[in-house]
């Protein structure tokens, strides 16, 4: 090697020595260590900026804080949940029995107790799955959970999984074990539709969350964990291993933590969750009764934007088995021979019916339609049609207790004779009516008994006049009727006023309760974790005499056993009842009562979308649809179910009145054959206050 190569080889190896000194130099231990340290108070600092700049929401996260209300029959089964489309409903730690507390920290977080509200190994394993694109795996408290789920989303980026660190260490700070295990298991989802440990209680297994067992709480604690593919009506195979070997894992866990005991372990065996059934919507009767119970809530103080924030449970008087009865009824009575898709008539059909129990006014049944989703107006509390002849009795009950007496002075009760002619012009009213019974039948002298029987029209308008239209309001609306298209003149002896089948359930059972006033209602309870509500207990003043009562209870006895409403005589249950049918039969009713029971059954003529009224002859092609017909029968076939097949109970009648009998009038027409039992169609108001007839200054026979 010369010279020159000597001295290129030594230059470059001073290069290399001096580049690796340099190398040294720059990472020296200290320098590494102090780096380290540098960075790891960076860290602490920036954390600690976060911490202090992240501060616990106010209030949680909105769709946590949504709840389904839950609206129940009478015995306390679910009849519809409702509310923004999430069903959850709150309840409180001491609700839950411990051992199935016990099993969601052993399923999820065993140092929950313990921790101080984060998992650090935990977290930093899901930061980098974050970071790494592999989702939001990773382990987290009890604690971490219900931050995400109560004041965060469940957005898989670094930025929420930092805050949900934070938080967490603030909300373990600040609240209580008890209060964050009580969040976690309210919040989390646990499919089914099911938010929150009562939701869940009740889809997998129809029960409350306060009477979970353990090893039904050990079921919804391992479904958290992936509540879709754990669920065992709609697992695979390895999911139900999966499933099964996470409820094992809980149970064990629990046992070494001794919240449960080897043997209580080994006895304990799996349990299969019940079938998932439907959402529970508004379809069929569920939306009347919930509809009729908003109502009610309304005028309790439960508005609607308090329902709108949730949490609520209304329980309704409506008993299951009897909402059931007449459901039934009016199915098999009435829409079993309705051809709504071939018959323009059947088409325009729409029934409604209220059930109340006369001693304490609670609605028992109702009936609103054929499908809520289908027909929102609710034919049992709509008010736009007439009730015709089943008005026709309060005539009789004011006349009772007005003590009035016909124009000849002789008082009115059961066997007063009226001059049952018809179109016999009303005598002692400055608005002339002569109203026509049905097929211009006349009959002549009649008992109030008979007219009642066969709803003669021409009777009770001679004895509105003779109690005075205006003392027949009065008792009609104390009773219950609303004033609604209420005049007083003589027409509205037939009904021509407007009425509900809800109002007239009402009315009819203060008959049946002796004259003490009945207030028909829904809601036995509304109760909120945050606030109860006691429904306000109607009324029961004495609005008319009982002997009035009583004696009106008698007359429509007869109707049942010998007049119009023969459909609903039977052996079984002891009946007073009345039948009506408007004019141009676009209504038809039967209202009736036994000692347990007053309901009141009507079909309603409905065109245009319920924006016009429609004749109902020619139902399911039967000929004019009376309140003795279809509606009888419906209330015949309810009543019957909703008795359990009968009762033994008759009516405690006291002081009936059977009035004076006068000398008999002669009549003006001599009586047509003895009619069939059937009641009047009632005419219209104003066509009532104009005569068929023009009636002479003085009529040729005047009333007796």
């Amino acid at each position: 090697m010369g010279r020159a190569d000597a001295r290129r080889a030594q230059a470059q190896e001073s290069r290399r020595a001096a580049k690796s000194g340099g190398i040294r130099r720059l990472f020296t231990w200290k320098k590494l260590l102090g780096t380290f340290f540098g960075i790891v108070l960076l860290g602490m600092g920036a954390f600690g900026a976060l911490y202090l700049y992240v501060d616990v929401p106010a209030a949680g996260n909105s769709m946590a804080e949504r709840q389904s209300n839950v609206y129940k029959y009478s015995d306390g089964t679910v009849l519809a949940r409702t509310g923004k489309g999430v069903n959850r409903q709150i309840v409180d730690l001491d609700e839950v029995p411990k051992k199935v507390q016990h099993a969601f920290v052993a399923a999820e977080n065993k140092t929950f107790y313990k921790d101080q509200g984060v998992d650090l190994k935990g977290t930093t394993r899901g930061l980098l799955n974050t970071l790494s694109g592999k989702g939001k795996q990773g382990g987290s408290t009890i604690t971490q959970q219900y931050v995400k789920n109560y004041y965060l989303t469940q957005d898989a980026t670094v930025s929420r999984k930092l805050k949900e660190l934070v938080i967490s260490l603030k909300v373990d700070q600040k609240k209580s074990k008890d209060e964050i295990l009580a969040g976690y298991i309210n919040t989390a989802y646990y499919g089914r539709g099911a938010s929150g440990i009562q939701a869940a209680a009740q889809a997998y297994y129809g029960i409350d969350a306060k009477d979970l067992n353990v090893s039904q709480g050990a079921y919804l604690a391992s479904l958290l964990q992936a509540p879709s593919q754990y669920d065992w009506a709609s697992a695979t195979d390895t999911g139900k291993k999966l499933v099964k070997e996470r409820w094992a894992y809980t149970l064990r866990n629990m046992v070494e933590m001794d919240w449960l005991t080897e043997s209580e372990k080994a006895k304990l065996k799996f349990p299969y969750p019940q079938k998932p059934k439907p959402a529970e919507g508004m379809e069929g009767q569920r939306g009347y009764l919930v509809e009729a119970a908003n109502e009610e809530l309304e005028k309790q103080g439960v508005t609607a934007e308090d329902r709108d924030a949730g949490g609520w449970t209304f329980t309704l008087t409506v008993d299951k088995k009897r909402q059931q009865a007449l459901e039934k009824s009016v199915d098999d009575q009435l829409e079993s021979k309705l051809d709504r898709e071939g018959s323009k008539v059947d088409a325009t059909v729409q029934a409604g019916a209220t059930s109340v129990d006369p001693k304490t006014g609670k609605v028992v049944a109702l009936y609103g339609g054929e499908d809520y989703i289908k027909h929102y107006i609710s034919n049992a509390t709509r008010q736009d049609y007439q009730p015709a002849s089943t008005f026709k009795p309060l005539v009789l009950a004011s006349a009772l207790e007005n003590e009035s007496t016909t124009q000849d002075g002789s008082l009115i009760g059961l066997n007063t004779i009226y001059d049952g002619t018809s179109k016999r012009p009303v005598v002692g009213s400055d608005t002339p009516f002569a109203p026509q019974n049905q097929d211009d039948r006349s009959y002549g002298p009649v008992s109030v008994q008979k007219a009642l029987n066969s709803s003669v029209n021409s009777v009770f308008a001679q004895m509105i006049v003779d109690v005075t239209p205006a003392a027949v309001k009065e008792t009609a609306l104390a009773l219950g009727v609303p004033d609604k298209n209420f005049p007083e003149r003589p027409a509205v002896t037939l009904g021509t006023m407007n009425a509900s089948t809800w109002d007239m359930a009402g009315v009819y059972a203060t008959l049946d309760n002796h004259g003490r006033k009945v207030t028909p209602h829904i809601l036995q309870s509304a109760e909120h974790r945050d606030r109860t509500v006691t429904a306000e207990k109607p009324k029961r003043e004495q609005v008319i005499s009982r002997a009035s009562a009583d004696t009106v209870t008698k007359g429509l006895t007869g109707v049942v056993d010998a007049g119009s409403g023969g459909a609903a005589n039977s052996p079984a249950y002891d009946a007073a009842a009345k039948t009506g049918t408007s004019e141009d039969n676009k209504s038809a009713w039967f209202a009736g009562y036994t000692p347990e029971l007053s309901t009141v059954v009507a079909l309603f003529g409905e065109g245009d979308g319920g924006r016009k009224q429609v004749s109902l002859t020619g139902t399911a092609n039967s000929g004019r649809a009376s309140g003795s017909g279809f509606p009888a029968r419906i209330w015949a076939d309810y009543t019957l179910g909703a008795l359990g097949g009968g009762s033994d109970k008759t009516f405690d009648l006291q002081d009936v009145e059977r009035g004076e009998v006068p000398a008999p009038p002669t009549p003006t027409e001599t009586p047509s054959e003895e009619p069939s039992e059937s009641e009047e169609p009632t005419p219209s108001d104003t066509p009532s206050e104009t005569p068929s007839e023009t009636p002479s200054e003085t009529p040729t026979t005047p009333a007796p």
